[in-house]
């Protein structure tokens, strides 16, 4: 036989059904429901966090009298799912997905209640409560005419929240009842289950002490003015990003969000009180603490304040109302609770309050918190205070969100390192954050700026992109390698060539054609040698007539082309009568005879392998044995600005990147200026983007191109740590034309990281949107992207050993650093 004490769930339940998307409860409270984006967190500042609790409490001001708010805050302890079956990704992200597989991290999800009680129904007591006295809902109880203005309510409440820029959806049946597969949000509350877990059943016992299932469950509550902040503010300072001369700020309410790592559900309930009701009540408290004043101080104390909370609501028309708070919590152990009440008392203390655990209330807080029955909140747990200030305690934000593009790299989030993808090119683009995909990168050396680099082009190729890269510190070797790339670079026994001559079986178009023009003519003329019309002429014919000339036995290069001038096109000019004044053949290939066979630079326009750039997709050209070189730089340089603009003209519908790390000063010094300039503002028509990394800051303070043509035509500024320049940020604060948000941003770089993690930040600007992430890599990544010597003889060593498997050479060297052993 069942004990007396044992109920069955469906006779005391308060929600009685679910009609017309609302939430009726047994004593005919009506309740909307809705799931709210709130802003990730590590991403507003002080004007930020005033303008959306602004809106909170406008919104609120909206709500007619007797509503109910509750908004209900979840965080749930969660581990990153990064399995991923062998074929579906490359290896390097397999490896990626296995290191981040079961990290931790805190998943949030905010809901929203707004219950309109019955008319004439008297507030809730402890006493009183629908868990100790249930009521059944009369037929007639649901007022079509009732529905319609509260309808009218939650339109304007919606658009004034939509405005605030969070994101606000209405909860339909599913979300409240859920599936066979997953439980809905009323199940999820009673039972405490996950949100995306199979549907349980629990019993929940209210006596000794609260519980479900075999989880203790804690209350703590925040309902009385003597346990409140001093100030109440709309934000605080998080010390561990601040600086002694700038303070970082989060929401007062995060250290009870998302700053308090354990399972648990902040409550937030705002009951819109009788204005004129409310009033004549504190007057005749007033009037009473006033007789009594010279018994106590006390209640002169309390007669003042009476005064001043009225004053207050007729001068400034705020409107006057109950809030409760509580945190609900959950554990297994008894250990486990009291490192839950530590946690939960350190974080009322953090915002300057007092946590009270409850526990003759405990039951009936809990009951209320079932979304739909935020009207059961006893009475005794409020306290009377305005929307303006109770808006103050609201949970501001949320953790890091994934974008929901399919193209973008991964990064982690600040507070955990949880793997989150990160759209730098077209999500911004969709939204008008920003007008191109062009990126600006700084970060002094040893602030991570050469693992963030590899990592992105690394990002970008494996999702299709062709990217060219110019580097001048042999960064992206190893990485080149690995996806098996052409690496470009001057050795003594093998230096760099190519042969811009060779087409690969396609025409010569006008765009081919200009591009070999313009080479030839900075290989004839010095830079402040300007060329003559009839020279371009005479230069562009004898192309055409090479062309026309080349036969099955002749290969396309500068030593065909050169033995066609001296032969057939000077015998077609003499023909022709050209004088030597409209065009010196002679000196014209006198000029280029180094660069034919026999030459000093034979070499360097006849290469015969590594032919189709077009369609490689991964092209490193390493400068560095040359960038002094006064005849091969700017030689190289032209070619290279021609492979990648005709990969821009000619790959339509194909992502191309072009990054030029610190070679981008050479190059400006060798006359290019044209071509970054050409670059940076026509790349995006044609779905490409252009990268420059730096990491001298009187680079970007004196140079022109980087002021005129990069950074003006850069909507994408990624800064790593700048602590280096902290005396001298100032000048690239203006520059760049950071905000106050984005220099705290920056400026909080690095300087809280987690203990045992090796990972630096960056900071990533795109227009509006600004955001400091992890660049966390497993292993494998790290020996991809390393440039330590050591390090890469080591695992070419190892891959040797493996037939020059460089995958296996990797893996093997990664075992031995997660083992310790390296």
């Amino acid at each position: 036989m069942d004990s007396p004490n044992v109920k069955e769930m469906i006779n005391w339940f308060p929600i009685s059904k679910l009609e017309k998307g609302f939430l009726i409860s047994g004593a005919g409270d009506i309740t909307a429901g809705y799931e709210v984006q709130l802003p990730e967190i590590f991403t507003l500042d002080g004007p930020g966090y005033t303008a959306l609790q602004s809106s909170w409490a406008k919104a609120i001001r909206l709500l007619p009298e007797g509503c109910v708010l509750h908004k209900q805050d979840w965080f749930a302890k969660k581990r990153f799912e990064g399995l991923v079956r062998k074929g579906d990704k490359d290896f390097l992200d397999r490896s990626s997905g296995l290191f981040f597989h079961e990290r931790p991290y805190l998943d949030h999800r905010c809901y929203l209640f707004l219950s309109l009680p019955r008319k004439g129904k008297k507030p809730a007591g402890l006493a009183t409560s629908n868990l100790l006295s249930p009521r059944f809902l009369p037929p007639e109880l649901l007022d079509a005419k009732r529905l319609e203005e509260f309808e009218n309510v939650l339109g304007q409440f919606v658009q004034l929240v939509s405005e605030s820029g969070m994101e606000i959806r209405r909860l339909e049946e599913v979300d409240y009842l859920g599936t066979a597969q997953r439980p809905g949000l009323l199940e999820r509350y009673l039972f405490l289950g996950p949100c995306d877990g199979k549907p349980q059943i629990k019993d929940i016992a209210f006596k000794p002490e609260l519980r479900i299932g075999t989880s203790r469950m804690q209350v703590f509550s925040l309902s009385e003015m003597d346990r409140l902040p001093n100030v109440l503010s709309d934000q605080i300072p998080h010390e561990a990003y601040s600086t002694d001369k700038k303070a970082y700020t989060i929401g007062l309410a995060a250290p009870l969000g998302q700053l308090l790592d354990i399972d648990h559900i902040y409550n937030q309930y705002v009951i819109v009180e009788d204005r004129q009701a409310v009033a004549k009540q504190l007057e005749s408290r007033a009037l009473r603490m006033q007789s009594l004043a010279h018994y106590s101080r006390e209640n002169l104390h309390a007669k003042e304040a009476i005064q001043a909370f009225l004053n207050e609501s007729i001068a400034e028309g705020s409107w006057p109302v109950r809030a409760h708070f509580n945190v609900l919590t959950w554990s297994e152990g008894s250990e486990q609770t009291k490192s839950i009440r530590n946690k939960v008392g350190a974080a009322f203390a953090r915002i300057d309050a007092v946590a009270k655990e409850e526990s003759l209330a405990a039951p009936q807080l809990f009951w209320a918190g079932i979304p739909g029955n935020a009207a059961a909140l006893p009475i005794e747990e409020t306290f009377l205070t305005f929307g303006r200030q109770a808006s103050c305690l609201f949970n501001m934000e949320t953790g890091y969100l994934s974008s929901p593009s399919p193209f973008g790299m991964r990064l982690g989030d600040r507070q955990t390192g949880k793997p989150v993808n990160v759209d730098l090119s077209d999500e911004p683009m969709e939204r008008g954050w920003t007008t191109n995909r062009n990126k600006f990168i700084l970060g002094p050396s040893g602030s991570g700026k050469s693992f963030f680099t590899n990592h992105m082009v690394r990002s970008y190729h494996a999702q299709g992109s062709h990217v060219v890269l110019v580097d001048v510190g042999h960064s992206y070797k190893g990485l080149c390698d690995l996806v098996g790339g052409y690496y470009f670079t001057y050795e003594e026994d093998r230096p760099i060539c190519f042969n811009p001559f060779h087409l690969g079986g396609r025409v010569l178009d006008t765009e081919k054609k200009e591009s070999i023009k313009t080479l030839l003519l900075a290989l004839w003329k010095k830079d402040d040698e300007t060329f003559t019309r009839s020279e371009y002429v005479a230069i562009s014919n004898a192309l055409g007539s090479y062309y026309e000339s080349l036969d099955a036995d002749t290969f396309p290069c500068f030593d065909s082309f050169f033995e066609y001038c001296s032969n057939g096109f000077k015998a077609q000019l003499e023909a022709q009568g050209v004088k030597d004044r409209d065009f010196d053949i002679d000196n014209f290939l006198y000029v280029l005879r180094p660069y034919y066979r026999g030459g000093e630079f034979d070499y360097l326009l006849n290469a015969t392998e590594n032919l189709d750039l077009l369609e490689q997709r991964f092209i490193v050209f390493e400068l560095d044995n040359i960038k002094d070189h006064p005849i091969l730089f700017p030689v190289v340089t032209l070619i290279i600005m021609e492979i990648f603009i005709s990969k821009m003209r000619k790959l339509r519908g194909v992502r191309k990147m072009i990054l030029i790390e610190e070679a981008w000063k050479a190059i400006a010094k060798e006359g290019m200026a044209e071509y970054i300039r050409y670059l940076f503002k026509t790349v995006r028509k044609f779905f490409g983007e252009a990268v420059v990394v730096t990491q001298e800051v009187e680079d970007i303070i004196s140079s022109p191109i980087i002021k005129q043509a990069i950074i003006n035509n850069s909507d994408c500024k990624i800064l790593l740590d700048q602590s280096k320049y902290r005396n001298k940020f100032d000048g690239i604060r203006e520059l760049l034309g950071l905000t106050e948000k984005e220099t705290m941003q920056i400026m909080s770089i690095n300087r809280a990281n987690e203990p045992g993690k090796k990972y630096k930040e960056v900071f990533i600007g795109l227009g509006p949107v600004s955001k400091v992430y992890r660049t966390e890599v497993s292993p494998e990544e790290y020996l991809a992207y390393t440039t330590e010597q050591k390090e890469k003889i080591k695992v070419q060593e190892r891959a040797n050993a493996f037939g020059g498997d460089l995958e296996k050479g990797i893996a093997e060297v990664a075992a031995e650093m997660k083992g310790g052993e390296i």
